[in-house]
């Protein structure tokens, strides 16, 4: 038995050998119609090799030629299980017919292998859909081959049942184990390998799919009911068994008693008749063992067992089931059945039975499954591919799966859900893009909208635009005094886009203009409004500001730079050109911010022009940004233009730049010229 299994586990250790082999030789490779051959062949030479070297077990040879078949069927292509089963088949037909090699089971042997490539076909496109089959598929998969390979055996030698059931009861067993468990570990191994192994007993309930729920529970009720049903047909056949075997003693009983009144040559047993006549001293004179003695305790138990009662007890090394009769004072009469020749048709039927049992429940559960699969997994799939699409914002999606009338209630269901959510959300969209004009021209009506100061058109202009990357933006500018001849420039950037970005766009400008209002320098009010923005500033939401306070009387300007573009500015005469100023962090984004101060001398004719990031970061189609350079360029090519006229070129220098690509940020100018003094 030990040599037996050392033998059996050496075979399947080296079909997942080659396995492993040939599996990370062809992994990364399409195979081709020559490698397919290949592989098919080899196979076929593996099951050549184990109808040849066998391993002697019981006097039979016990072989894995099956799992050569399945093996490349499963794990590799189709055609060449295919091609390995027949080659393995027909040889193994062949040597037993010709040579005799196993001619005794030629028929099943090869039949069983030649089917297993074809079903390794099936298995593969039908139930495993090209992918590799699971642990559990794969050891299920080797074991009923090896069952119908032996039920094979029973049904090609109905005339010859007990030699039939002595080969299948020795080779049964290792052969269906053995079988198995080589597939199985193929299995695990390569999807170690492939990274695609997970541990069944970690799987959530949301990791298992209807499919596999069913499988289970078909699997359990099936087997449970084939099972008891075995069970219970055991126990009729055993009992069955009985009642023929005490029968049989009686008859034989009887019958030797007469035979033995005719004289003791008439006393010799036929081949499947046990009886013996004993004296009182032990001696057998007739029957099975003639001149054996038994011991003094067997010699006890016949004598006391002498009533003609049948009773169960070993004798000559096997429990047997016995009558015990007495002929005269000094002889026994022993007639019993060992409890192998007793059993040996209800074991023979037990063994057939079961391999019907599990070949008749492995056809109803593949067909079952692939029907589970075909009628409800597969419109479960598809109803799920259309919600997905549904789910990814693809309200055209219809669902239409209608070949029952429980799918095509659902479809309906689906569809009109989608169709109601498609009228909520139009109406959303509308009341929302109504309350966003709303939104937009409160913003925009935030802004100041009338650039003429009159009375002081002579002393300066000013002029400012902002258009917003959506409905309502961040950008801010606001131009205000702050005293006698003192006019305060402020442009601004809110961090993010939309609603939010809106809302502390609208704190922000408050915050600044009420600390400007209310006197200091614009260090001072970049220090103020920090402060006040940084409480309940939960959204973490920051500004960048630049802001310059000029003196209308002196030319002088003073300016502060929280985090902000460089200004633009020109000299009468002169370019544009970028002020490189002194910046500090941006507001909200740190307590206790410290702005750093500079001055800029003005005189007349000069302009500044200041802007938030939305034009230099602006990209096109090829990703490419527009820049400060451009900038200057354009405002340049334009400079002797009054504001009114420059924004707009600018705006649309912007737009011609980016083409189809789209406006990602909020794009605000704001341009001042101070033309002369006030006296």
């Amino acid at each position: 038995m030990i040599s037996m299994l050392i033998k059996m586990t050496s075979i399947s250790a080296l079909y997942v050998l080659l396995t492993i082999f040939l599996w990370k030789i062809t992994r990364e490779k399409k195979l081709t119609v020559l490698s397919i051959i290949l592989i098919g062949i080899i196979y076929g030479m593996c099951s050549v090799l184990s109808t040849h070297f066998g391993v002697n077990f019981g006097h039979m040879l016990l072989n894995l030629r099956d799992v050569a078949p399945l093996a490349a069927g499963l794990f590799f292509h189709p055609a060449a299980g295919v091609l390995a089963g027949l080659i393995g088949g027909i040889e193994r037909y062949i040597v037993g017919t010709y040579f005799g090699i196993g001619s005794y089971t030629r028929i099943a042997c090869s039949l069983s292998t030649c089917l297993a490539g074809f079903v390794a076909l099936l298995m593969n496109i039908k139930v495993f859909k090209g992918k590799k089959p699971s642990p559990m598929y794969a050891f299920f998969m080797g074991a009923v081959m090896e069952v119908f390979h032996m039920y094979v055996v029973f049904i090609t030698h109905r005339s010859d049942m007990r030699m039939a059931f002595t080969v299948v009861r020795a080779c049964s067993i290792p052969m269906i184990v053995f079988s198995g468990i080589a597939l199985a570990v193929m299995s695990i191994i390569l999807e170690v390998l492939s990274g695609e192994w997970k541990n069944p007993f970690k799987n959530t309930r949301e990791d298992v799919s209807v499919s596999q729920t069913f499988q289970k529970w078909l699997f359990i009720v099936t087997v449970s009911v084939i099972f008891i049903n075995f069970l219970f047909s055991f126990l009729l056949q055993s009992q069955s068994a009985y009642q023929n075997g005490y029968n049989s003693i009686v008859e034989k009983s009887q019958d030797v008693k007469m035979r033995f009144a005719d004289g003791l040559k008439y006393c010799v047993p036929g081949a499947n008749e046990y009886f013996e006549i004993i004296r009182s001293d032990g001696t057998i004179i007739a029957g099975k063992n003639v001149n054996y003695i038994l011991s003094k305790e067997a010699l006890s138990s016949i004598d006391s067992h002498k009533d003609g009662e049948l009773y169960s007890e070993t004798y000559f090394g096997e429990i047997s089931l016995n009558k015990v009769d007495s002929i005269s004072s000094t002889l026994y009469l022993l007639t019993y059945t060992p409890e192998s020749e007793l059993y040996w048709n209800r074991n023979a039927q037990a063994y057939e039975t079961a391999f019907a049992d599990i070949l008749l429940f492995t056809v109803i559960y593949v067909l079952i499954a692939l029907l589970v699969r075909q009628i409800v997994v597969s419109n479960i799939d598809l109803i799920n591919e259309s919600l997905d699409k549904i789910t990814n914002g693809n309200l055209n999606e219809v669902v239409t799966v209608r070949n029952s009338s429980e799918f095509a209630s659902l479809s309906d269901d689906i569809n009109q859900t989608v169709d109601a959510l498609k009228g909520y959300i139009d109406a959303a969209e509308k009341r929302i893009e109504q309350e966003l004009v709303f939104a937009r021209t409160i913003q925009e009506s935030s802004l100041p909208r009338n650039f003429r100061f009159p009375g002081m058109e002579e002393n300066f202009t000013i002029y400012a635009s902002m258009k917003a990357a959506k409905e309502v933006g961040g950008d801010f500018y606001d131009f205000f005094f702050v005293g006698n001849n003192k006019l305060a420039l402020v442009i601004a950037d809110v961090s993010g886009k939309g609603i939010p970005a809106a809302l502390f766009m609208m704190r922000s400008k408050t915050a600044i203009r009420s600390f400007a209002e209310s006197g200091g320098t614009p260090a001072e009010i970049i220090a103020k409004a920090n402060n006040a923005l940084c409480e309940g500033n939960d959204a973490e939401m920051f500004v960048t500001v630049w802001i310059g306070i000029v003196d209308l009387s002196t030319g002088l300007m003073r300016c502060a730079n929280a985090g902000h573009e460089y200004p633009l500015i020109k000299h009468a005469g002169g370019e544009y050109e970028v002020l490189k100023d002194k910046h500090s962090l941006a507001l909200a984004a740190m307590e206790g911010l410290k702005a750093k101060e500079y001055e800029v001398q003005l005189g007349a004719g000069d302009c500044v022009f200041v802007y938030t990031d939305g034009i230099p970061e602006a990209i096109n189609e090829e990703v490419v940004q527009y820049g400060t350079d451009r900038l200057v360029g354009e405002i340049n090519a334009v400079k002797d233009k009054s504001f009114i006229e420059i924004l707009p070129h600018i705006s649309d220098s912007i737009s011609n730049f980016r083409g189809n690509a789209e406006q990602f940020d909020d794009i605000t100018m704001l341009g001042f010229e101070l033309k002369k003094l006030c006296t």
